[in-house]
């Protein structure tokens, strides 16, 4: 039986990209349950960022929020130093920040290949290669890539998006065999269809439709994902790296 005190992030801080609203949001609250402060990632809805840290101060812990375009190099590095100013330390990344442009590839405009490959996986780049150099001078350090079944298992109309979800299967692959020597684990979290802002815009008809390929039969809650997020930063997960989970209701 795992015992509470394996999950315990007392005195750690977690960094969460895309953690305004959904799955980053509801990561924020799972890690700050578990006793993580938390620095939120944001891009641009300040008051939605603000709102997540008014949940994780309801846990009596710090938080911080920080405008930050990820696929942004120089603006990833000088946010993670704020960070660390902040905090001092960085012991949990979590990327977890995506955008869509779907679209069938022959309609598929060059700006939205290359926005959604900057964000979705340049981003994953950019914030772990800053992380990175105080995780390795520490010897530990938790990385959590938030991927997709579209990358696992390819999606129509969604070429770009699914190219960089795959692309960060592979990146985590990598960096797990190279930060492992390091005591650094890095995983990633494939998520299927999850009630969230990129899927409550769907029409009945093709909600229904999904489920029905779902034998679960209902779509995920982003609590879903938090739950083996906060699995994963524990030292329940200490011998877990290099691996793909996905949190798809079984979706075929």
């Amino acid at each position: 039986m795992i015992q509470k005190k394996t999950f315990d992030l007392a005195g750690k801080t977690a960094v969460v990209t895309g953690g305004s609203r959904g799955i980053g949001k509801a990561i924020c609250e799972g890690l700050a349950e578990r006793g993580a402060d938390i620095a939120v990632i944001y891009r641009r809805d300040k008051a939605a960022a603000e709102e997540t840290a008014a949940a994780v101060i309801k846990h009596n812990r710090r938080c911080f929020c920080y405008e930050c375009d990820v696929s942004d190099f120089d603006k990833s590095k000088e946010t993670v130093s704020k960070i660390t100013g902040d905090f001092s330390t960085i012991d949990v990344l979590i990327n977890n920040a995506g955008i869509t442009r779907d679209m069938l590839l022959v309609q598929l405009k060059e700006t939205d290949w290359d926005t959604v490959i900057d964000t979705n996986l340049k981003g994953v780049f950019n914030m772990s290669r800053h992380v990175l150099g105080q995780m390795i001078r520490k010897k530990s350090g938790k990385i959590i890539n938030i991927t997709s079944t579209s990358g696992c298992d390819g999606a129509a109309g969604q070429g770009n998006y699914s190219a960089s979800k795959a692309g960060i299967i592979g990146f985590t692959k990598a960096l797990a065999k190279e930060a492992a020597p390091r005591g650094i684990t890095v995983n990633a979290v494939a998520p299927g269809f999850i009630d969230t802002d990129m899927t409550i815009g769907l029409k009945e008809k093709l909600k229904n439709e999904i489920k029905d390929r779902i034998p679960l039969g209902r779509f995920g809650k982003p609590g879903n994902i938090a739950s083996i997020v906060s699995f994963l930063t524990s030292s329940a997960a200490g011998y877990i790296t290099g691996q793909v989970i996905r949190v798809d209701g079984g979706l075929e």
